[in-house]
This record gives structure tokens, C-alpha cells and sequence, in this order.
């Protein structure tokens, strides 16, 4: 597949994220948004015309059957992630499913399991690891310009006005404040400090059991990462890496900024990294690069990174009692 040839986009549930993502498609030259499905084919058919995509399905079988395809990206709802991953990789598709991976860790596996027997390429939408400035901020770590890290701290909280019979209150659809948004500090202190030695965590409910607001402590070997995520108030959106000669502040909304600043001893220096779009384009590319050299999986963004992660938020999970229906 030379580079001059485009890859072929489908996406399947037709939320506000893909939304998001049919408008980052399109600044991506590489990339062809050519069918999209919803279980309402008025919807779908809307969809498609916003976006000038040439087919519309009211089914997502049909959209798994159409052999001009070659990714899907899944935006539906937590608790289908691994049932349609699954199809669309035995259907012959590449995949980029929107995180998280899956509401358990077997599922993640299995997800894994099938993208290997089918010799797919498979990848969770964890689009912040692919941010410019996210990128360097773990450079810089990685190469100890901070030090050593000791300390992480990251939330991600805004309030939302009707909770309820909302698609975030839903146990059955995975709803819940550590689902939705409890990643992204999660999924930062995994990829600048590795997995935890110990969790500590606690969550306010709402009375349909989902957790809406949830604080956490990852304790490692000589350091310590404290989250935050919630539904019920907003936070300031900021992260800061702390090390032992200095530390990082992905300003804010720190999950897709453009701009870090790096503090040592009495020198500050903020570092502009303007994204293309919000930042999904950087996973879109990632995938094309991968898909292009035949990798079933981004070294960036590994199987075994979602693992390790779905690892993490199960431990959670099990500390504040967050049961899925």
C-alpha cells in the first residue's frame, strides 16, 4: 500500500466523539471517510452527509460486510467495544476502538486474542498518548531531565447538569466518572511511572451505582500519583510530573493541550505545541503508519499498554465497589 493511496475509513456509532473524529478525518490527507453506521439509517444517512461519505448503513453488520473498508473505528457506547472489535477484525478490518478497551480485562484479552489470529491491526483510542506535547513531557522523563519522578498529579472533572437517564449514569452501558474521564489520569501516571505497587481509591454514587466522582492514590516503590475524576464539579484540567530535579505542568485541558511547561530550580519555560485539529489526527496517522507497515500493533500504544491499563481500572473498580450490570 503505497503512501499515495488512501486508507479507507468506517465508523460505527455516531455519537459526539465520532463526530469529533469524522472532522479530524478530514484533515488528514491519507485518510477517506467512506461508510458509516448506525442501527438508524436516517442517522447514519445524516451523518454521512455532514461529512460528504459516500454510504450510510442502518445496520453494523452491513458496514462489517462492505470490503472497501479498511479500518473501523468504533465509537459506540463501553459495554459493545468488545463484541463489535471483535466482528469487525474477524470481518476482515483493521480497528481503532475508542477507549476504553473494554469493561473487563477478559474482554481486553480476547479483543488481543483476535486481532492476532486474524493478523489485523488493533489499537484502543487513547488518543492523548499520541499529543505533541504528551510525547515530549515522557521524553523528557524518560531521559531524566525532571530526575527522578516522585510525584503525579492529574484530574479530569467537569459538572454535568441532568445525570439523570444519561448514557454516563448507566451501569449497563459502563457509566461512571472512572469509565468516561478516570482513564486519562490513569492512563498518565501508567505512562510516566508504570504500573502501581499499591491502589488506594474511593468514589461518591449515584443511586443507579455508578460512581460520580472517584479519587485515587497509586502508591509505587518511592513515589506516588493522586487522581481525581468527577462528574459533579470542574477542575482546573492541569498535570504536573514532579521529579527530583524539576518537574512538568501539561497545561490545561492537559488531555489535549498544546503547551507544557518545564520548571527547573528558577528557570520556567513554556513549550507551544500547537495540535493539527484537537489531536485525533496523531492517532488517525499512527494507525495509517502501522497499517501501512503491516504491524498488527503502535509501539506507542501497545497491546500490552491497554492491558497493563484495563489492570489498573479493575483494581479501581474493585476498591470503590463499581459493579456493571
Amino acid at each position: 500500500m503505497g503512501n499515495s493511496i488512501k486508507i479507507k475509513w468506517g465508523i460505527i456509532g455516531l455519537g459526539k466523539i465520532a463526530n469529533q473524529f469524522a472532522k479530524e478525518l478530514q484533515l488528514v490527507k491519507s485518510a477517506e471517510l467512506c461508510a458509516v453506521a448506525s442501527r438508524n439509517l436516517d442517522k447514519a444517512q445524516e451523518f454521512a452527509n455532514l461529512f460528504q461519505c459516500p454510504k450510510a448503513y442502518g445496520s453494523y453488520e452491513e458496514l462489517f460486510q462492505d470490503e472497501s473498508v479498511d479500518i473501523l473505528y468504533i465509537a459506540t457506547p463501553h459495554d459493545s467495544h468488545a463484541e463489535l472489535t471483535i466482528k469487525a477484525l474477524q470481518n476482515n478490518k483493521h480497528v481503532l476502538c475508542e477507549k476504553p478497551i473494554a469493561l473487563h480485562y477478559q474482554d481486553a484479552l480476547q479483543m488481543i486474542k483476535t486481532a492476532k489470529e486474524c493478523n489485523k491491526f488493533f489499537m484502543e483510542a487513547f488518543w492523548t498518548r499520541f499529543n505533541p506535547s504528551v510525547r515530549e513531557a515522557l521524553y523528557h522523563v524518560q531521559n531524566g531531565v525532571i530526575g527522578d519522578v516522585k510525584y503525579l498529579n492529574a484530574d479530569f472533572a467537569f459538572a454535568v447538569e441532568d445525570l439523570e437517564g444519561n448514557r454516563m449514569t448507566d451501569t449497563k452501558l459502563g457509566g461512571g466518572s472512572l469509565m468516561d474521564v478516570g482513564v486519562y489520569p490513569l492512563f498518565l501516571a501508567y505512562l510516566m511511572m508504570g504500573i502501581p505497587k499499591e491502589i488506594v481509591a474511593k468514589s461518591n454514587f449515584h443511586s443507579t451505582g455508578a460512581d460520580l466522582q472517584t479519587s485515587i492514590i497509586l502508591q509505587y516503590e518511592t513515589a506516588q500519583a493522586i487522581l481525581h475524576s468527577s462528574f459533579l464539579s470542574s477542575s482546573n484540567l492541569k498535570a504536573s510530573i514532579s521529579g527530583t530535579q524539576g518537574r512538568i505542568n501539561l497545561n490545561s485541558p492537559w488531555y489535549m493541550t498544546e503547551s507544557y511547561t518545564l520548571i527547573q530550580d528558577d528557570h520556567k519555560e513554556k513549550i507551544k505545541r500547537p495540535t493539527l485539529g484537537k489531536g485525533y489526527t496523531y492517532e488517525i496517522e499512527e494507525c495509517h503508519t502501522c497499517i501501512r507497515g503491516k504491524e498488527i500493533e503502535s509501539q506507542l500504544w501497545s497491546h500490552q499498554n491497554s492491558l497493563d491499563l484495563i489492570s489498573i481500572v479493575d483494581e479501581v473498580r474493585k476498591q470503590i465497589g463499581l459493579v456493571y450490570l
